[in-house]
């Protein structure tokens, strides 16, 4: 959204500041399987501050620049999530998230955040051990079946090579929705150039991807070489996108 690419590095430090603002994220593997980031207030203020000029907004509220550190926060979370279930071959999803007064005794580790010209930013990060083992047992369970089910599917595959092949040419109209609003056709018929019409989406929102009326993604607009585009940040569990269609 700002255009800038932070440097990010993990580091090991001292005693955690007190003062931190602590979100707690709950995973769908196990019901203690979460994440605790904490992050000072010259961190998640920076943050959100620096999202929301680049959506052109240059004095915005304490509470919104709150709200945007929080949306992207949840949106990291996400792609979090969606890496722990690729790494496991099962779809994981990020379930209960709110902030907490305090973190409990787990191992923390810092996140130092620099944008250019800008100070060092501290995030700090820790794991449940519910979490860890949920990775440990998922990697050594689908290991050793890998290989097996890969030698079982060769011959199906073989099979339904070719319909799909057909399949993969199909082409499927792929559209972007920045938001939607409802307006009498006495105000529709009042629009002229100028007008502006608010739509039902913040700017720290994703756009939503929709291919064949079926919205498969969120992301962020981005421009590249003079055109926009968008970059995926959270595919849409099947669930959401059968109630998208509803």
């Amino acid at each position: 959204m700002t255009g800038d690419l932070p440097k990010v590095e993990a580091a090991t430090r001292g005693e955690t500041p007190d003062g931190q603002l602590w979100w707690q994220q709950n995973f769908s593997l196990h019901p203690s399987a979460n994440v605790w980031v904490g992050a000072p207030n010259e961190s998640w203020s920076h943050i959100g501050t620096r999202a929301m000029h680049a959506a052109g907004i240059e004095e915005p509220g304490e509470e919104d620049i709150k709200g945007t550190y929080q949306e992207i926060l949840s949106q990291t979370l996400a792609g979090l999530a969606q890496a722990i279930g690729n790494r496991l071959n099962q779809e994981v999803t990020c379930t209960d998230g709110g902030y907490a007064e305090s973190v409990p005794e787990i191992p923390l580790t810092v996140v130092e955040v620099v944008f250019p010209g800008a100070p060092e930013l501290a995030l700090w990060v820790g794991f449940s051990d519910a979490l860890f083992d949920a990775l440990v047992r998922g990697e050594a369970g689908h290991g050793a079946v890998d290989n097996a089910e890969k030698e079982a599917s060769g011959s199906v595959i073989a099979e339904k090579s070719k319909t799909l092949d057909l399949l993969l040419e199909v082409e499927l109209p792929v559209s972007v929705s920045f938001g939607r609003t409802q307006l009498r056709l006495k105000d529709v018929i009042k629009l002229t150039t100028g007008s502006i019409v608010e739509l039902n989406r913040s700017v720290s929102e994703p756009v939503e991807v929709i291919v064949n009326n079926c919205v498969i993604a969120r992301g962020e607009v981005v421009v590249i070489e003079g055109h926009y585009g968008v970059r995926i940040q959270r595919i849409v569990s099947r669930q959401e996108r059968l109630r998208t269609l509803s």
